[in-house]
This record gives C-alpha cells, structure tokens and sequence, in this order.
C-alpha cells in the first residue's frame, strides 16, 4: 500500500506494519491508524500517522537504553489487548516515543507512557507505566549510562 509520510515522502508499506490505536495516543485521540517503519539511524523507528501525514512520532525500544526498565503496567492494558497477564510475551512489542530538539542534542524518551503493541492483532495502547522512576523526559545518554551501572 502506498502511504504519504511525514520522513519520507510517498513510499510504499507492507501491510503487515500497520498497526491500530482504538484509543489512539494521548494528544492525539483522534488517529488510531499508524504504520510502523524503520528510521534510517538505528534503533529508532517512526510511528507514521496514516490519517495526519504530519502525525509522525520518532520511537525506540526502551530495553535498549536501560535494560532494567519495568513499567509496572496496569493488567487492565494488557486485557484490553487481549494478552492476559503476559508482560513478558513476544507477542509484545514496547516502544518509546523520542523527543528530538532541533539542534538533536539532548533527545529524550518518554518512559512514563510506553507504547503496547500485540504484534498479532497488530493493535496498541498508549500506557502509562504506574513505577514512579519513570518519566516522561528521559536524556538518552544518560540513561544510557544508567542502565549500564544497574547491571
């Protein structure tokens, strides 16, 4: 399917990076429908809006930058996405919405409010962690640093 992107312009996407938001994300409940793409800097990802084509959110796995991260979440966001108590699945997918200033120094992570996918239903939830040492600005370098001397 070909989609208008925020990043890339006009590019064609396999169905299968689709995902749906019911509740769509906090700011934005309006727009359920995203795809999921690959950014061209690892690890980050872009999380397209299929409806607002300037509705683009930068996105990571949160594991990468502290390894210890546990949000804490509410057995309700799992239900709701038909996962049952199955934090730990590879059913799974959790990802973290990046800040990127302009001068792109200081980039932070959101990890207060992590972003739950059921890969099988290709469905989401926008969630918010209920573990107070998560924030919504993280810097990621010093998380980075964090997690290194938490192992």
């Amino acid at each position: 399917m070909k989609v208008e992107t925020k990043a890339y312009g006009s590019i064609e996407v396999d169905e299968r990076q689709c995902i749906r938001f019911p509740s769509g994300l906090y700011g934005f409940d309006g727009l359920a429908d995203y795809i999921l793409m690959d950014a061209q800097q690892r690890p980050f990802y872009w999380l397209q809006s299929l409806d607002v084509r300037e509705v683009a959110f930068v996105v990571m796995d949160p594991h990468l930058i502290r390894p210890d991260y546990d949000p804490k979440l509410d057995p309700e966001d799992l239900e709701s996405l038909g996962l049952k108590g199955q934090e730990g699945s590879d059913v799974i997918l959790q990802l973290a919405i990046v800040t990127v200033p302009e001068d792109r120094r200081g980039m932070t992570v959101n990890l207060q409010g992590p972003l739950l996918i059921n890969k099988d239903r290709r469905e989401g939830r926008q969630c918010i962690s209920r573990d107070e040492r998560w924030g919504v600005r993280h810097n990621i370098l010093d998380e980075m640093a964090a997690g290194k001397n938490a192992c």
